[in-house]
This record gives structure tokens, sequence and C-alpha cells, in this order.
């Protein structure tokens, strides 16, 4: 008896629906994520009864003052807190355009005499555009 010999079918996987899948999971993740800006900076702001208008200009300059007194120039913290490495760091952050603000963001517990050298530091370099940060006052 001769037994016919079965072919044997070439074992394919279609992976384009696989390919299809994952693409749409990316596409899903990509879509549904917020990218949430962070800052490791915590700054306890002091409050004000009225806010003033804001600053509305490309590229302002922000000099973060901690509660320990340290200084952070746009997210950059300076080495110390002395006023010459104030002043360095300022003059290479406005890159000679002074017309830029300087916006001070100082923690409602760091003392005043940082505040003041900023100011100092400002006035060394000539920038004459300066405005403060502050949260509004809850209503009572």
């Amino acid at each position: 008896m001769k037994f016919r010999r079965q072919k044997i079918e070439d074992i394919n996987i279609n992976l384009t629906p696989l390919i299809d899948v994952v693409f749409l999971l990316l596409i899903f993740f990509m879509v549904s994520t917020t990218f949430k800006q962070t800052n490791d900076l915590t700054i306890d702001l002091p409050t004000a009864a009225n806010g003033a208008p804001s600053i509305v200009t490309q590229d302002p300059v922000e000099v973060t003052i901690t509660r320990d007194g340290q200084f952070v120039i746009n997210g950059q913290s300076l080495i110390n807190e002395r006023i010459d490495t104030l002043v360095q760091g300022l003059r290479e952050t406005f890159n000679d355009n002074y017309e830029r603000p300087l916006i001070i963001t100082a923690d409602a517990n760091a003392s005043y005499d940082m505040v003041m050298k900023v100011y100092d530091a400002a006035a060394q370099l000539g920038i004459t555009k300066l405005a403060h940060t502050a949260q509004r006052e809850a209503a009572q």
C-alpha cells in the first residue's frame, strides 16, 4: 500500500497586525502622556493684595533666592552667595542685552539682604527693568 505523503505547509506568522497594534499603543501613550515641568526649588512666595501686571516680553531673566540664601539664575545655581559671583552670573546670562527684564523671585523667609544684593548687582550692570513675583492673598 502506498500512502500519499501530505504536504507540509510552511508556517507563516503575519506580523502586520502585531505591528499595527504596537503603533496604536505607542500613539496612545504619546498622546495621553502629560509632560510636567518640575522645579527642584521650593519657594514660599510672599503674598500681595493686588497683582501687578505681568511683564510680557521675550526672554526675561529670573533670579531665585531660596530660603537658605542661595542664588539661582534661570535654573542654574551659583557656587556662592557673594555679590561679585552674582554680577558675573547676570552678565553671562544677559549677554550684553540689558533691556531684558530681571524678575526676582525670593522665598518669603529669605533675608532681605539677599534681595538687596540682587538690586546692587542689577545697578552695577545698568539693569533698569526689575520685577518681583508674589502670590495673591487669599480673599477673606
